[in-house]
């Protein structure tokens, strides 16, 4: 279904909303989804909006549900990111990254010469960079 708690009920994402707007929004979906009804409801939109209500029924769970929406990034007709622009990557961060990476290896190699320790230190670094490297090459080249 959805990951929105907020749409799962059918209610607006906004700081307003009070206890009983939330319980009389999972009332209106639950007495039309549930699946004891004659047609057997829909167990799918009751469930989702089952786990809605767990969340939404208190002022401090639709805050974070609230600070959870509000922090996904927006995208406009196009697909682009209209909240934050379209990221091109970060090749100076990556440059810095790698030469961080060849830097502790050369030390580790310097310090202990060539040790089943340096073999280590140096599969921990190019992990390392594998690891945090994608966040900075430009979308869509990567997996």
């Amino acid at each position: 279904m959805t990951d929105d708690p907020f749409l799962a009920l059918g209610l607006p994402a906004r700081p307003g909303l009070t206890d009983d707007d939330v319980r009389a929004a999972w009332r209106r979906i639950a007495a039309a989804t549930h699946p004891d009804r004659d047609d057997g409801g829909d167990p799918a939109v009751f469930g989702a909006a089952a786990a809605a209500y767990a969340l939404l029924r208190t002022e401090y769970g639709r805050g974070e549900a609230l600070a959870d929406v509000d922090s996904r990034p927006r995208r406009d007709r196009r697909g682009s990111r209209a909240s934050r622009g379209f990221q091109r990557g970060r090749p100076a961060v990556l440059a810095l990254r790698v030469l961080g990476a060849a830097g502790a290896g050369a030390l580790a190699v310097a310090v202990a010469g060539w040790t089943p320790a340096t073999i280590g230190v140096l599969a921990g670094a190019l992990t390392w960079l594998v690891a945090t490297a994608r966040h900075d090459l430009p979308p869509g080249k990567h997996k």
